[in-house]
């Protein structure tokens, strides 16, 4: 099933503010820069390293709003396990699902 979430204008205001800023950190740029990349892209999700920088984002106290709006928007279009295409896994020669 595809994804139906994109980024909406205020988190991508706010990710394109993010990505400007000179005294941003690298996790919050990474997760600004996934939320950005999925603006208009129906069938791009967020990579598992995006999600874990917007997850420190989104716990870290000193972060701004504006960081956390896009941190909150990339990972909100993580894809969840047990959604999208499943991968098998070779056990003992047996393919399991």
């Amino acid at each position: 099933m595809p994804k139906s979430k994109v980024t909406g204008r205020k988190a991508a205001s706010a990710a394109s503010k993010t990505l400007k800023g000179k005294s941003t950190g690298k996790h919050s740029k990474s997760a600004a820069g996934s939320a950005l990349s999925q603006t208009k892209a129906k069938n791009k999700t967020t990579s598992k390293s995006a999600a874990k920088s917007a997850s420190k984002v989104i716990r870290d106290d000193r972060t701004s709003r504006t960081s956390k709006t896009a941190a909150g928007s990339a990972l909100s279009q993580k894809t969840k396990k047990g959604e999208g295409e499943q991968k098998a896994t070779i056990y003992g020669g047996k393919r399991k699902r």
